[in-house]
């Protein structure tokens, strides 16, 4: 087990304790896990700054703040990604404490590491050993260190009950997951809408799970940018997915899926709030969003590959050619 209070215990002494930034660096779905992280932090930090970062965009615009006052999470499952490895690396050298998580206890990243964490994998049931759940757990710990956040009870508790949530969830999308396999398996393309924290795997489920693991087109779009673009295409032949977060940022879905029940047809709604999440404290429950859908959408894209008999692990480019 991860003991993530000794970890920032000791994250927190770096620099004599004078840290003013927390950056989170990845590529693709390790980057999409860190976006709920990235989301509480910008949420509640008042003094601190961060940022969210592609690793090769920080390798070569690294931002001019990076110094021994800074965290860097870097994560990478295979541990091998080089352009993680090299963010990690040059993080390193600007001095700052470097936070390596990764599957892979052989990985390259954990030679520029300070801190290293190799998370469990596999169990979708139990998320909270994930790297989204370690990272975000570390982060409110920070938070509560530096700038005195005081919903980290709320927090322990929203651990204790997210597994659980989950589990339920799982069972209880089966039979929609399915169907929507069934009816829409063959569309061209798909638009994922959702916001807050969730956005993160708005993105992710558009281009892990549909581009990279299906090879769908798709397309990501916070909902409240839908009405200021992205909604002329709308029409009753183009297929919705909405992540209809619980918390501060629902009424953006919510407007979002007013106008879509209007306009158009395929439209699915994967809705927290009937899902279970409002089992966990309202004052934090919004940045367990990603976690769940997370979760149930894997789900939708299981359904949908087995459907179009298209494995998620089969790639034309992706470690097969150089690039």
């Amino acid at each position: 087990m991860i003991n993530t209070h000794e970890i920032v215990s000791r994250i927190l002494k770096h620099n004599n304790g004078k840290i003013d930034s927390v950056y989170f660096t990845a590529c693709g779905g390790s980057l999409v896990d860190m976006y709920p992280s990235y989301f509480l932090m910008q949420s509640e930090e008042k003094k601190l700054s961060t940022g969210w970062y592609t690793a090769n965009e920080l390798v070569h615009v690294t931002p001019k703040k990076l110094s021994s006052s800074s965290i860097v999470f870097v994560c990478s499952h295979s541990g091998n990604t080089p352009e993680s490895v090299q963010a990690a690396k040059i993080a390193q050298e600007k001095g700052a404490i470097t936070i390596g998580l990764t599957f892979n206890k052989n990985a390259d990243l954990l030679k520029y590491s300070d801190e290293k964490i190799i998370y469990e994998w596999g169990n979708e049931q139990e998320v909270v050993h994930n790297p989204m759940a370690i990272m975000m757990d570390m982060t409110s710990q920070i938070l509560a260190k530096i700038e005195n956040y005081d919903k980290l009870a709320e927090f322990a508790d929203g651990f204790d009950k997210i597994d659980t949530i989950v589990a339920n969830a799982i069972k209880q999308v089966q039979p929609r997951t399915k169907a929507y396999a069934d009816k829409y398996s063959k569309e061209p393309m798909f638009y994922i809408l959702g916001s807050g924290a969730s956005f993160g795997h708005t993105y992710g489920f558009a281009i892990c799970s549909l581009m990279e693991m299906q090879w769908m087109d798709a397309a990501p779009i916070h909902s409240g940018e839908y009405f200021h673009g992205p909604f002329e295409v709308t029409d009753k032949d183009k297929p919705y997915i909405v992540m209809e977060s619980l918390g501060r940022t629902r009424e953006l879905d919510e407007r979002a899926i007013k106008f879509l029940n209007k306009y158009a047809k395929k439209v699915e709604i994967v809705d927290a709030k009937e899902l279970g999440l409002d089992l966990i404290d309202s004052e934090v429950a919004e940045y367990f969003n990603p976690i769940l859908f997370y979760a149930v959408l894997c789900e939708y894209r299981a359904k949908l590959a087995e459907k179009r008999d298209h494995s998620l692990d089969v790639r034309r480019y992706m470690g097969k050619v150089e690039y």
